[in-house]
């Protein structure tokens, strides 16, 4: 009697390969669900925090390739999340794109004190212009 042995083969995923991790971490579901979508279809892995908390445990669980990150977020503010992320070694590097409603100097040169890649206010930016330049920024980063 002969019998077949089935083998599985181990794959591993190159980092060039794999899809881009995207942390989105915006409390309105709205926003957020289009974002999802719309990065989604261009091919990335997005992950979704509601707050400020879950943004900063998350990033710290899924090194992210690019952090999108609202201001105004419930437990712990986006300024919070980006001063903890900038801190924490392991996640320093990741590029931050801001997405807010806040339009105010003093809001924007706060948060430019913290290296992120760009400052968009939501208004102001449509969601393929937002995806264009996360595309771009990890273009860059290659």
């Amino acid at each position: 009697m002969v019998r077949a042995i089935k083998t599985k083969k181990k794959t591993t995923v190159s980092a060039k390969s794999r899809k881009k991790r995207i942390l989105l971490i915006e409390d309105d579901s709205f926003l957020s669900g289009m974002y999802i979508a719309k990065l989604t279809l261009e091919n990335f892995e997005v992950l979704l925090a509601s707050d400020g908390q879950e943004g900063i445990e998350l990033a710290k669980k899924s090194k992210p390739d690019l952090i999108l990150l609202d201001l105004l977020l419930p437990k712990v503010d986006g300024y919070t999340v980006l001063k903890t992320i900038k801190k924490n070694r392991a996640l320093a590097s990741i590029p931050v794109i801001l997405l807010t409603n806040l339009t105010q100097k003093e809001n924007i040169e706060k948060a430019m004190k913290y290296q992120v890649e760009d400052y968009l206010i939501k208004a102001h930016f449509m969601p393929s212009e937002v995806i264009e330049k996360v595309k771009r920024i990890l273009r860059q980063r290659r």
